[in-house]
């Protein structure tokens, strides 16, 4: 199981996936539609490094985090 957290103005509660790549958690995210939008904008880190392919295998264990663009001077 892999815990995905949502950070800033998604505002949900972390979750737990059964997933092996980023691409099983977009699929199980893309489920929610609260979360679609998100998804489209949002970067994503991998135990706190950022990655831009969702091939990126998974452990049990890992952390998946959605950042979402933020604004600020």
């Amino acid at each position: 199981m892999v815990k995905v957290e949502f950070l800033g103005p998604i505002a949900k509660e972390p979750v737990e996936i059964d997933a092996k790549t980023l691409k099983d958690v977009s699929e199980v995210l893309k489920q929610d539609e609260s979360l679609k939008e998100w998804l489209e904008t949002s970067a994503v880190a991998v135990n706190d490094k950022l990655v831009s392919s969702l091939d990126v295998a998974l452990s049990d264990g890992d952390k998946v985090s959605l950042l979402p663009p933020v604004c600020g001077g």
